[in-house]
């Protein structure tokens, strides 16, 4: 958690695809490397990683993809590399970490070696399912220490086959309580926090995920019938920013594909992070301004605003957005038109925060079909980790696609 209260978010760029082309793969990570600033020991790590990690896709995975991409936060940068696949999974996986472990035919590092070079690793994977594996490699000068806070927001984008640009888009950024702002706009620290209240007796987090409760993590026993109760919608006439810092999350769906659409996804993202507007109908009329003259796109933004537990959403157009916990899916409702063409009355509708819950954006590059119990396993790992393997369980080649999860904040 940051000195504002809320976690880190980090901005994309440079974001490419390999899918059978571990030399290419390589040349591009060291590439990237080399530009940010790795240094040279550090960009050799990162191309070790890459190779083995590409290596394994291409002889045993069943349509894999490698995604490489530059992460940056205000004060480093940093290379990022996600492995996905639609098999056949590793049934083993703690096995397949050990130390010396390594599928025949790669450089024989095995995963072991990739996660301890990496300062992130994270995997998921389920045989005959496929499996999704994160790495991250930051700045030798800027590592975070162990245990760090991963980002609150994470997402992957993927342009439609052929293309090299897509037409997809996202952003976040953080609002801050009035407070910190006047505080920080003053050269001043911000103000602490408030102690929390006492903890009631709750469930624990293990046992309602089946996996380990992150230290500091708060639990509840609210039930799938009250966390659905909890996030119904309710229509905000005139939305006023809750107490406390916020996060905003935006997703741009620009109409087609190509590099028509991808400019107006590239002037959503560009209109938002330099806007200054707090709420999502606000925002969104800042967008539908900078979006005229492009083809128009689908929006949506979210305001997450966890001191309050609520989330104000507004929608424009296709975008799917859900609310989902380990059991239950609560869809949040869009209006239709385009943004930077034709918009009718705008709505925003305020949610409640699902206890264990991620708010999950999506164009219409993944189909509506999967479930709660689709994403329960993918839940515990980091936003990317799951945006990535919803991508591969929903994602269709014949569109751009999209996914941000938001997860943790509250």
């Amino acid at each position: 958690m940051s000195a504002t209260g809320v976690p880190p978010l980090v901005d994309y760029e440079d974001v490419s695809w390999f899918r059978d082309e571990p030399e290419a793969a390589r040349g591009a990570a060291a590439a990237l490397g080399r530009r940010i600033g790795l240094g040279e020991h550090r960009t050799a790590e990162l191309v070790l990683a890459v190779a083995e990690l590409a290596t394994n896709m291409r002889r045993h995975a069943v349509d894999g993809s490698l995604l490489l991409r530059v992460v940056r936060t205000p004060a480093t940068a940093g290379v990022e590399v996600v492995v996905v696949d639609g098999g056949p999974g590793i049934a083993d996986v703690a096995e397949a970490l050990r130390d010396g472990v390594s599928s025949e035919g790669t450089l024989g590092i095995g995963l072991g070696a990739v996660r301890r070079l990496a300062d992130v690793f994270d995997i998921h994977s389920r045989p005959g399912q496929g499996t999704v594996q994160l790495a991250r490699f930051w700045q030798a000068a800027e590592r975070p220490r162990p245990g760090a806070a991963e980002p609150a927001v994470g997402g992957v984008t993927r342009p439609i086959s052929g293309e090299q640009v897509c037409g997809d888009a996202w952003a976040t950024r953080t609002d801050l309580a009035d407070d910190v702002r006047d505080a920080r706009d003053a050269g001043g620290a911000p103000p602490q926090a408030p102690e929390p209240p006492p903890a009631q007796a709750v469930n624990d987090w293990a046992a309602l995920t089946g996996t380990q409760r992150r230290p500091g993590t708060a639990t509840s026993p609210l039930s799938a019938a009250a966390s659905r109760r909890a996030s119904r919608a309710v229509p905000v006439r005139s939305a006023v920013a809750g107490r406390g810092p916020a996060v905003l999350v935006m997703l741009c769906d620009g109409l087609g594909h190509g590099p028509m659409a991808a400019l107006a996804g590239q002037s959503a993202v560009q209109a938002f992070r330099s806007g200054t507007s707090r709420l999502p109908e606000q925002i969104m009329e800042q967008l539908h301004k900078a979006l005229r003259g492009t083809r128009g796109a689908a929006v949506a933004v979210a305001r997450v605003e966890p001191e309050n537990g609520r989330l104000l959403f507004c929608g424009v157009g296709n975008i799917t957005a859900a609310l989902v916990t380990r059991d239950s899916r609560h869809s949040l409702l869009s209006q239709p038109g385009i943004v930077g063409h034709q918009m009718h009355q705008l709505r925003t509708y305020e949610h409640r925060l699902p206890p264990f819950g991620a708010l999950v954006l999506h164009s219409d590059g993944l189909n509506e079909r999967w479930t709660a119990q689709d994403l329960a396993g993918l839940l515990p790992h980091a936003p990317t980790v799951v945006a990535a393997g919803l991508l591969r369980m929903a994602g269709t080649r014949r569109d751009d696609a999209s996914v941000v999860v938001a997860k943790e904040l509250w």
